[in-house]
């Protein structure tokens, strides 16, 4: 049971890092754009909280100024794609070069430099004699609650409010949208913003609690992985709740099994998340095949208000 309850905690801990990014790139596509930029902007996120904590060791500006830097790279994707009109695809993998390209600019002289224990832990003394329950979520640090907080209120506001109609309905028809009096583009600049900072808190959480020490490429494709995890949610934030932790669970294990001595090379043992992850994607394919797929039906397609009629 202990060993079943260390699985969780530290699947918690690595989920952590996707759910935030899984949960910023559902608001952006929710508004009918696509974002493949997810990998750039987890670096700059972390980097920038590296060098911000380094330099005042407060934790509220560290992240301030991880969400800062991606809100500035949110409104750069948000000018290609809304107002120009370019390509969302291209514009989001020019995003991740970018991102990972001067991210590895930023943090040559921070790297190897330790941020531990920068983000306090929540400890609920009360909850730690309740069996596996109590092991589970007396020590969990305040980004992961903020998380749990955070799945629930983008649900309730997708699903149960007015505002969320609105972020639906220019997802799925944004010329109707439009004649109700919907600012398109307005909401979609916000929407776009305000996912790129969740996606650069992600990048921020996974170096001050999961690895805290700047490394380039720190992220290791969890971006890519973030992108599949959209997809496996169904752009639903409580179902993105259980995917980031089932892929965190997957990266555990793997972990796990080199500290017992295996043989199986470390190599082959880090691919594991992402062999699920195709896998996990073919076999959602095959079987949504005939099905629709539950994407915002306006995904990847500007919005010409000229061209509404």
């Amino acid at each position: 049971m202990d060993v079943f309850v260390q699985i969780i905690v530290a699947a918690i801990s690595s989920g952590t890092p996707l759910l935030f990014a899984t949960l910023g790139g559902i608001l952006i596509e929710r508004s009918g754009i696509i974002q493949l930029g997810a990998e750039g902007l987890m670096l700059m996120g972390a980097v920038i909280a590296c060098m911000t904590y380094l330099h005042t060791g407060n934790l509220a500006l560290t992240l301030i100024a991880a969400c800062a830097i991606s809100a500035v790279l949110g409104v750069v994707h948000a000018f290609m794609c809304v107002t120009l009109r370019a390509n969302q695809i291209v514009s989001g993998l020019a995003l991740t070069l970018f991102g990972t390209g001067l991210s590895a600019y930023l943090g040559k002289s921070i790297t190897g430099q330790p941020v531990a224990g920068a983000v306090p832990k929540v400890n609920l003394t009360w909850l730690e004699d309740v069996p596996v329950i109590g092991g589970i979520f007396s020590h969990l640090d305040i980004l992961t609650w903020f998380s749990f907080i955070l799945v629930i209120v983008l649900h309730l506001y997708i699903h149960r409010t007015s505002w969320g109609l609105h972020l639906r309905a220019i997802g799925d028809n944004p010329p109707t949208a439009d004649v109700m009096g919907i600012r398109v583009q307005s909401f979609r600049y916000g929407y776009i913003i305000i996912g790129s900072m969740l996606i650069g808190l992600a990048g921020a959480d996974l170096l001050l609690v999961y690895s805290p020490t700047w490394i380039e490429g720190m992220t290791a494709g969890r971006g890519w992985i973030a992108v599949a995890l959209i997809i496996f949610a169904r752009w639903n934030p409580i179902r993105a709740l259980f995917c980031a932790y089932f892929f965190g669970a997957l990266d555990t294990i793997g972990f796990r099994i080199q500290l017992i001595g295996s043989e199986v090379p470390s190599y082959f043992l880090k691919m594991i998340p992402y062999i699920v992850t195709i896998l996990v994607l073919m076999f959602l394919g095959w079987r949504n095949r005939n099905k629709p797929s539950g994407s915002p039906e306006s995904l990847g397609t500007p919005y010409i208000r000229e061209q509404r009629f």
